[in-house]
């Protein structure tokens, strides 16, 4: 609704990526503040009491919201969006809405998954609320969920990531996974991880490097060889555009892409084809270089690096170490995810311990009421 009031409110759960990095420099009076933005409001029959204030109607913030409710009922509930509620949520995987990863429903290695906050994220974060506990949570409010492989029918490369003006070269700047060429770059879930892994360094080098693929990374470089001399000898009266090894596992038009890069004529017979072509063909296969000019055409980041410092927030209740009754959980935190599913469930768990943190804090204000030693 337009124009919502913020009441006096006992606890403010920040969830927007827009906060500033300093939590100490939040300053909340009690004077009402006017906002042009979509909100939901839940309060209690008599309209006083505890209250909650979330900013940010994403992910994270309803998610919160909801979890305070249920553990205190009688909670007064204000959630504050700029634009549209879980935007994020419906938009994500291409509009199935992906709500988390399936693969790490035992926990065990799914802090790694995160390029910022993967060190913090070890403890026992994951283990209050993790990917089974958001598919039950799901499952339990009548939403049905199907579980898709993560496996992409694509070809399986190897890409490592060289930055100008760079000298670090990290384990994580060497990815494996599907990569997808399109008319304009390269994309696919290889470059979304190296592109998360190396945000920071991208931003620094203003995004110009090199990128390293090898096309066929389970495959050695002599093999290589081996499989075009031998497609070679049972195909010599085959031009060289229209065939090749199928264990490349290459599409077509990318051949004739390494066959033009390699200034070879595709309309040449395979039987015609020197021994040098074979050995520039089978190293261009294993390291093919592309040269980093900048972001997709469409600068299409789909989430914030940076935020604030963990070091300040309680992962065991997701409040401020700084402000008492100050919570944050989301994109605001330094914490992203690579593609996959990751930041939403970054999302669901931070917003699940916040919200019941705070509902547990709801559920003593009756008990301390009288003395005033909630506001």
């Amino acid at each position: 609704m337009d124009g919502a009031v913020l009441p006096r409110c006992s606890v403010f759960l920040l969830l927007s990526a827009l906060g500033r990095r300093n939590a100490s420099r939040f300053v909340f009076t009690r004077q009402q503040r006017r906002f042009n933005s979509s909100s939901i409001c839940c309060c209690s029959e008599k309209g006083n009491g505890p209250s909650l204030v979330v900013v940010g109607g994403g992910a994270a913030g309803v998610y919160a919201s909801v979890r305070a409710k249920e553990v205190a009922p009688h909670l007064n509930v204000l959630v504050i969006e700029k634009g549209k509620l879980l935007s994020k949520v419906r938009i994500s995987g291409g509009g199935r809405c992906n709500l988390t990863n399936g693969n790490y429903l035992e926990k065990q290695g799914l802090a790694g998954n995160y390029p910022r906050g993967n060190k913090e994220l070890q403890g026992s974060y994951f283990n209050i609320h993790g990917p089974q506990d958001t598919m039950n949570w799901f499952s339990s409010h009548g939403v049905d969920l199907k579980q898709k492989a993560v496996e992409i029918t694509l070809p399986k490369v190897k890409a490592k990531l060289k930055l100008d003006n760079i000298c670090k070269t990290l384990p994580e700047y060497t990815q494996m996974g599907a990569m997808l060429v399109t008319h304009w770059g390269l994309t696919g879930p290889v470059v979304l991880r190296l592109s998360a892994w190396g945000a920071r360094d991208l931003f620094f080098s203003e995004y110009k490097g090199n990128l390293y693929v090898d096309l066929v990374p389970d495959v050695h470089i002599e093999d290589v060889k081996d499989s075009l001399v031998q497609h070679r000898h049972h195909l010599a009266n085959q031009k060289l555009y229209s065939s090749f090894p199928a264990e490349f596992g290459l599409v077509k038009r990318f051949w004739r892409y390494l066959l033009d890069r390699e200034g070879l004529d595709g309309d040449q017979l395979w039987a015609s084809l020197s021994n040098k072509s074979v050995n520039s063909i089978g190293l261009l296969l294993k390291q093919c270089s592309f040269r980093i000019a900048g972001k997709g055409q469409f600068k299409d980041e789909f989430v914030t690096a940076g935020g604030v410092p963990l070091s300040e927030i309680s992962l065991r209740t997701m409040e401020s170490r700084i402000q008492p009754k100050l919570f944050f959980a989301g994109e605001v935190l330094n914490i992203d995810g690579i593609t996959g599913g990751f930041n939403f469930q970054n999302a669901w768990t931070g917003g699940y311990i916040a919200g019941t943190c705070i509902g547990e804090l709801a559920s003593s204000y009756n008990k301390v009421e009288a003395a005033g030693s909630w506001l």
